[in-house]
C-alpha cells in the first residue's frame, strides 16, 4: 500500500486553476481531488463534467473525482466521457439505494470505483461493498465546504474499516487534513489523503506535499501496526 496525497482543488485559486493544477503536478502530488457538489446532497454548488474534462486535458495525474450529488447513477456517464482507467469516480453511500449498481456503472465505463461515507454513517453500511470497490473515502468533516476542522472520532471508524477491508484497498480521508491531523488518520489506517488548504494556502506546494507525506509515512498503520 502506497501513501498518496490528493490535492483538493476546492481551495485552489479558481482564477488560475490550470496553473494551480500544473504546480501541484510538478510538486509531486499523486492525485487531483475534484469535489463535485449539486446544491442538494450538500448545501453548495461547484464544478461539473465540463470542468473535469478540461482538467483531464492539462494533467497526467490521475483524477480523484468525488461526487457529492444525489442520484449519482444518472451522472456517471457524464463524468467519465474523457477519463482514463487510472482515474477514480467516488459517490456517497448515502446518495443511492443501489450502491452496487452505481459501482458496476462506473467500472463499466473503465474507471476505478470508490464509495464515500459521511462522518456519522455507520461502517456497516459499506462493509459488504469493500470487495467490490477500488477505494473507500471516509469523510472526516461533513461534506460541502472546505476549511472545516478534522473530526477526531472518525478515526475509530477508519480503524474498524481497515481491519475488515481487503489488504490492497485504498482508504482515503477527506476533511481537515494537515500535518497536525494526518498522523491520526494514517495511524488509524488511511493511506490516501485529500488535502486542500494545507497545500494551496502554502507558498511552496512541494514542501507542503512532502511534509504531509512524511507525517503519514511515519505514522502509517501499515508500518506501525503490522
Amino acid at each position: 500500500m502506497q501513501i498518496k496525497i490528493s490535492a483538493s482543488i476546492l481551495s485552489a485559486d479558481s482564477t488560475q486553476l490550470g496553473n494551480e493544477i500544473k504546480k501541484v503536478e510538478q510538486a509531486g502530488v499523486d492525485l487531483i481531488h475534484i469535489d463535485v457538489m449539486d446544491g442538494h446532497f450538500v448545501p453548495n454548488i461547484t464544478m461539473g463534467p465540463f470542468i473535469v474534462e478540461g482538467i483531464k486535458k492539462i494533467t497526467k495525474v490521475p483524477l480523484d473525482i468525488h461526487l457529492m450529488i444525489e442520484n449519482p447513477d444518472k451522472y456517471v456517464e457524464s463524468f467519465t466521457q474523457k477519463t482514463e482507467e487510472n482515474d477514480i469516480l467516488t459517490f456517497h453511500i448515502e446518495a443511492t439505494n443501489d450502491p452496487l449498481g452505481v459501482i458496476n456503472l462506473i467500472k463499466g465505463q473503465g474507471l476505478k470505483a470508490g464509495v464515500a461515507i459521511n462522518p456519522d454513517t455507520h461502517e456497516r453500511t459499506v462493509e459488504k461493498l469493500l470487495e467490490s470497490i477500488d477505494m473507500l473515502l471516509v469523510m472526516t468533516v461533513y461534506p460541502g465546504f472546505s476549511g472545516q476542522a478534522f473530526k477526531q472520532y472518525v478515526c475509530k471508524k477508519i480503524k474498524k474499516l481497515r481491519e475488515i477491508a481487503p489488504k490492497n484497498l485504498d482508504i482515503e480521508v477527506d476533511g481537515g487534513i494537515k500535518p497536525e491531523t494526518i498522523s491520526d488518520a494514517a495511524s488509524a489506517g488511511a493511506n490516501v489523503f485529500a488535502a486542500a488548504t494545507s497545500i494551496f494556502a502554502k507558498e511552496n506546494y512541494k514542501e507542503a506535499i512532502e511534509a504531509l507525506r512524511k507525517k503519514a509515512q511515519e505514522n502509517s498503520y501499515l508500518f506501525v501496526k503490522h
